[in-house]
């Protein structure tokens, strides 16, 4: 078991920017060189092709995050939970909050124990009720909305920042996702991965863009999209179960 006790929150009160597009493997290969060669990577990379990043997603009784999404709701919610490379040394409950491009996040820290309990529908132990801790409203959806695990999702991902604007840059490849909800890191969980697009590149920054980073990132064929992991992997796990019944 995770034995960590100490808890940290994190708080994005600031709706940041998320721009996302969608190109050939070639095109991203190019701008992530280009990227490479004037920013640093991310300081967590696991190795050099970057980490693992691997989430469990939470929706409610109707489905509200995955019907927003589909029908391009501009404010809407997600419930996830996420660890990095496999390990439940570090695990994440997050709550992301999209308006149009802009989004904002709270995040905790939580113990292997607690992430148990949240995939069986149960509510964990909540020192601080206010509307800026996630845990309390991950309880809150649990309790009066039913929300529950819905899919895994899983890419690797390569990071690189710029401070200055606070500028985080990631190529995301190799997007899967499973419905073993129950085996959610460990390493009994198999994968299928999504159709193409399966490659996507992300800009997110607060107040503006350098304008350097803009003109690296410069494509002719790159296609803005409002593409979302969990979206497309629900819809290939219904379209998985229907064929089953």
């Amino acid at each position: 078991m995770n034995n960590m006790t100490v808890k940290e929150t994190r708080v994005c009160k600031m709706w940041r920017v998320e721009d996302k597009y969608i190109g050939s493997l070639q095109e991203l290969l190019i701008l992530q060189a280009r990227v490479g060669s004037v920013l640093k990577a991310d300081r967590n990379q696991y190795a050099d092709l970057g980490y693992c990043v691997t989430s469990v997603y939470f929706d409610d009784y109707n489905n509200t995050s995955y019907m927003d999404t589909i029908n391009g709701i501009a404010i809407r919610r997600k419930y996830r939970i996420r660890i990095y490379n496999g390990s439940l040394k570090t695990i994440k409950l997050e709550i992301k909050d999209k308006k149009y491009n802009r989004v904002s996040k709270k995040s905790q820290l939580i113990t292997e124990e607690e992430l148990r309990l949240l995939l069986l529908g149960r509510t964990i132990n909540c020192n601080k009720y206010d509307a800026d801790n996630p845990i309390a409203m991950f309880n809150l959806a649990i309790i009066k909305r039913g929300i529950r695990p819905k899919v895994v999702v899983e890419y690797d991902r390569k990071a690189y920042i710029y401070q200055p604007g606070n500028v985080r840059i990631t190529f995301d490849r190799n997007i899967r996702m499973s419905n073993q909800i129950s085996c959610f890191g460990t390493n009994q969980i198999s994968y299928n991965y999504l159709d193409e697009p399966n490659d996507i590149l992300e800009v997110k920054y607060d107040d503006f863009l350098p304008r350097f980073i803009a003109q690296i990132l410069e494509s002719g064929n790159m296609i803005q999209t409002s593409y979302s992991k969990y979206m497309l992997s629900r819809e290939r796990n219904i379209r998985e179960c229907q064929q089953k019944m």
